[in-house]
C-alpha cells in the first residue's frame, strides 16, 4: 500500500505550466533589440567610418612624403612641393554671351580665373586681354544651353578654354581654368 499511497499524491498534483509571454510582446522585444543594434552598427561605421577614410588620406600623404624623402633628392622634394603649389590666379572680367540654341534665346553668365604658372605669364595675359575675350567669346558663343549644362559639358569646355588661351601664348602657361559663376537663363 505505500506504493499506492505515494502513488496517489503525485497523480493528484497537476504541474502548472510557465507563464507564457504573449506573443506580441515578444516580436515587440526582438523588433526593438534588432533595431537599436543596427541603429548602433550604423553609428558606429559612421563615426569609425568617417576617421578611417580622413585617416587613410593623410596616411597617403605621409607615405608619398616618406617615398620623396627616401629617394635621398633635394630636387624631387622641392618639384613635388612646387607642383603641389597652386600658380598665379588670373581674373578675367564676366563674360555675357547668347547661346547658339536654335529656336531659343538663352543668355551664359560666366566669370572664370585662369591658374598659371608664374608672374610673367600673367603679364603676359595682361597685356592679351582682347585677344583672350574675343576666343572666349566665340567659343562660349559656339556652345548649347544643353551641352554646358551637364557636368561633362562643363569639364569640356574648361578644358577648351584653357587649350585656346595657350594657343594664344608664345609658351602655354595656364594650367587649369576656373568658374566662379555659371548661369543659363
Amino acid at each position: 500500500m505505500s506504493d499506492e499511497a505515494a502513488a496517489t499524491p503525485e497523480a493528484g498534483k497537476t504541474v502548472a505550466p510557465a507563464p507564457a509571454l504573449p506573443i506580441k510582446l515578444l516580436i515587440i522585444v526582438v523588433a526593438a533589440a534588432l533595431v537599436a543594434g543596427l541603429g548602433g552598427a550604423f553609428v558606429i561605421v559612421k563615426f569609425m567610418g568617417g576617421h578611417s577614410s580622413g585617416g587613410g588620406e593623410a596616411a597617403d600623404e605621409h607615405k608619398v612624403e616618406a617615398v620623396a624623402k627616401s629617394e635621398g633628392h633635394g630636387e624631387s622634394t622641392g618639384k613635388a612641393a612646387a607642383g603641389a603649389a597652386p600658380g598665379v590666379v588670373f581674373d578675367l572680367d564676366p563674360f555675357i554671351v547668347n547661346l547658339a540654341d536654335a529656336p531659343d534665346i538663352r543668355y551664359l553668365k560666366m566669370t572664370i580665373k585662369l591658374e598659371v604658372e608664374n608672374e610673367g605669364v600673367s603679364a603676359n595675359l595682361a597685356s592679351r586681354i582682347p585677344q583672350l575675350r574675343d576666343t572666349i567669346l566665340v567659343l562660349l558663343s559656339s556652345k548649347d544651353s544643353t551641352t554646358i549644362r551637364s557636368p561633362q559639358g562643363k569639364f569640356q569646355l574648361r578644358d577648351e578654354i584653357t587649350q585656346r588661351i595657350n594657343g594664344l601664348l608664345p609658351k602655354p602657361g595656364v594650367k587649369t581654368t576656373y568658374f566662379m559663376d555659371f548661369v543659363v537663363q
